[in-house]
């Protein structure tokens, strides 16, 4: 699969601060043990399903299953780096149409976590989408033009990002007040 770097379809990129101190967050240990109905509640009605599992070579991958604008996106993100502050999580995302036609495109999620003093975190939520060369041959094949699809995946994926990553946010401040609990207990 081809992807066109320099062509740009969509990026966004969203913040949201949580009353937990950077030191006691865990954005790769978070994802990778993500239940599923957390990751149904991040996003409703929006996410569909979510699973972690492993790439041939030994890699870290993310499943996830959802809804963006009127596409049904199936992610395969296999992680390039995978820390306790930051994930940077590469995909060639599976994309059905509306009519069931398919289609796919690369999307790249960055999860980062920066302090903003001593007991606040700010979680930032980075999406950025290129295509495929099979992306390309779809839109022609349907009569679009790039920019009209980079118009509507701009809008469709900013929206959805918009929305996921305050839960994702408070669902990593649980995960990681969850886990220095069960430190204090043992």
């Amino acid at each position: 699969m081809n992807v066109i770097k320099d062509k740009l379809l969509s990026k966004s990129a969203y913040s949201h601060d949580i009353d937990v101190s950077l030191d006691q967050i865990d954005i790769a240990d978070w994802l990778f043990n993500l239940p599923e109905a957390e990751y149904l509640r991040c996003c409703i009605p929006d996410h569909i399903g979510c699973g972690a599992t492993f790439t041939d070579d030994g890699r870290k991958m993310s499943i996830n299953v959802e809804k963006i604008g009127t596409g049904l996106v199936i992610q395969h993100y296999v992680a390039e780096e995978a820390t306790p502050s930051y994930c940077r999580m590469n995909s060639i995302s599976d994309v059905f149409t509306p009519t069931g036609e398919r289609t796919q495109v690369n999307v790249i999620w960055e999860l980062i976590a920066e302090s903003i003093d001593g007991n606040r975190t700010r979680y930032t939520n980075q999406v950025t989408c290129h295509p495929t060369d099979a992306f390309m041959t779809f839109i022609e094949q349907h009569g679009q033009s790039f920019e009209d699809a980079a118009e509507a995946r701009q809008a469709a994926g900013g929206d959805h990002n918009h929305r996921e990553t305050p839960k994702f946010a408070e669902s990593i401040a649980r995960h990681a007040q969850a886990k220095s609990a069960s430190k204090t207990a043992a």
